[in-house]
Formats: C-alpha cells, structure tokens, sequence
C-alpha cells in the first residue's frame, strides 16, 4: 500500500500545516498504572483540530492536483477525520461535506461546522454514513476522502511513527487505537523500516473487534454488528491493503470495554489534565487492563491520538 519513502515524503509535504506533538513521561500519578517500565505519553490530542488526523488529510489534498479539489472535498467519519477533513478544506478555499452517523460528538459536530463544513447525519454507524458519502460523491463530482482506506492519507497517519522515533528512541513498545486502521498500518510502515525490534501493539474495542476479528479468522471479514458506542473506533470492515499490513507487523490487539476506556480518559484527566476522547484514552485503557504483554515492558508509548471532553464531564 505504502513505503517508508511514502511516509518521508509525506512528512515534508505536511510540516508547514501541522504541529509536531510533545511527549509527557508520565511520573507523580496518584493512581499508579500496573507496569513497571516507564510510560511516555504522545500527545497527538494536541494536533491541529485535536487528532493525529489532520496528518493524513493535509497529505490527501496535497497530493491532489488542484482541479481534483475544485468542486469540493467528501467524506464520512465518525468525528475525528471529518475534523481533519474540514480544516484541510478551510486552509485551501475549498467546500468540505461530512457525512456523520447519529452518535457523533456534539462537540465535534460543532466544530466541523465552525471550519464551514456542511455536515449530514446519516444512519447509526460509520458504514451507513459512508456509503451516504459515496452516492453524494458520484452525484456531485466532488472528490472523495477516505478515513483509512487511500494510501496518502495512510502515509500521512505514518508520519506520526518517525516522530515518535524521534522523540523516544529508547522506547520498546507503542500502543494504538485502531479505528479502520488506517493509523497503525501507517505507523507501523513507519516503525517497521526504522526499528523492527519495536513491539506494536493495537488496542480495539469489545464492540469493534475489526482487525482482531481479521486477524483470527486470518482473512478479511466484516463483523456482523458493532456494540461499541465510540464513534471514532467503530468499522465494521476494514481495507484489504490495511489487513495486509496489521497482520505482517502488529504482534497483538487488546480488546478493551467503553467503560475502561472511559475510566482511563477520566484518570489521564485527573492526573495530566489531558482532556482526552475515547479512543485518545484507549492505550491507557490497554494498560490500566495489566495486560501480560505490557506488564514487562521497559519503556511503553502510550499514543493519546484524540482530543475531547470525555475525561472532564
């Protein structure tokens, strides 16, 4: 799908419109995790409009000719890449449609909308929305961004690999939300060619289990429902190119439940102050589980790759 050369050069395409994020190593917390090696914290929450998204997007639109964008860029999301893609259609001049499924942040929304994107909300879930967005494509000749599934926005979310490289060159393990799995494919394309030593790890909801469930059926398959009430973490299948790349370089998915991914967002609030979404609070989720595979872990990258208010209200 992608190369390392991919990412590199979407990394020096992107840099003028987004932010390289800080890293907290977390120390002094009331309410310890259950590891014994250090947990570094990437904030990606504080990208531009709050979710390492923005990466994928921007490099989307500039590898488009200009024309491509003329008439218009579509997408459907459940919160976070619509952001991306609202933004990115801002900072060119250019009308951004979101197609949105009924449990979309409210705040999200409202932020979509304050970029001046239309948005429409469709169905329950993120497969309903998108295939809204596809038939509105076909019928207004706009140009259509996809969530997980483009290899420039794949490259884009990998960016995000080489800075954690970067920034923690003696880290041993990295944590991953996975939504569609656009990010961990990216990122472990990233990781892989720079440090294969490096342990990636996803971590997916009980009731979005996508790339698990490829995993273990060891095809793609589509899941029958979708339990989870996070939006961002909700797809029920997946890209064939994206499955291709989680099963050659992801040694392992945890499962985690809404309730502890809410609790982890609620502590990384009480104890950093990060307001963090869902999916943002996942990889401590992951850790807060004690899972086996992490308790030995020398020094975890826990990625907090969204921003919202879950943590705080």
């Amino acid at each position: 799908m992608i190369t390392i050369g991919d990412i590199e050069a979407a990394r020096t395409r992107i840099a003028p419109h987004v932010r390289h994020t800080p890293v907290m190593r977390m120390s002094g917390a009331k309410d310890t995790l259950p590891v014994k090696g250090q947990v570094t914290l990437k904030l990606e929450c504080l990208q531009v409009t709050g979710s390492f998204k923005a990466r994928g997007a921007m490099n989307r639109l500039l590898s488009a000719p200009s024309e491509e964008v003329a008439h218009g860029i579509v997408t459907a999301s459940g919160g976070n890449h619509g952001l991306a893609v609202a933004r990115t259609a801002y900072v060119v001049g250019t009308k951004a449609t979101i197609f949105l499924p009924s449990n979309v942040s409210p705040a999200k929304l409202a932020k979509m909308q304050q970029w001046g994107a239309g948005t429409r909300i469709v169905g329950a879930a993120f497969d309903e929305a998108n295939a809204a967005a596809l038939a509105y494509v076909r019928q207004a000749g706009a140009v259509y961004f996809h969530p997980f599934a483009d290899p420039a926005v794949v490259a884009g979310q990998g960016t995000l690999g080489l800075e954690i490289l970067d920034d923690l060159p003696d880290i041993d393990t990295i944590l991953v939300a996975i939504g569609g799995g656009g990010l961990v494919s990216g990122l472990a394309t990233a990781v892989r060619a720079r440090r294969p030593d490096i342990r990636i790890i996803g971590v997916e909801p009980v009731g979005s289990p996508t790339l698990k469930a490829c995993l273990d059926a060891g095809k793609l398959v589509a899941l029958p429902q979708l339990t989870t009430k996070v939006p961002t973490m909700a797809c029920r299948q997946t890209d064939q190119r994206v499955f291709d790349i989680v099963r050659t370089h992801i040694e392992h998915i945890i499962l985690v439940t809404d309730e502890q991914m809410e609790q982890a967002a609620r502590w990384l609030w009480f104890e950093t102050g990060v307001a963090a979404d869902l999916s943002g609070a996942a990889s401590i989720a992951a850790i807060q589980s004690a899972h086996p595979l992490l308790i030995e872990a020398k020094h975890l990258c826990a990625l907090v790759c969204g921003a919202g208010p879950e943590g705080i209200t």
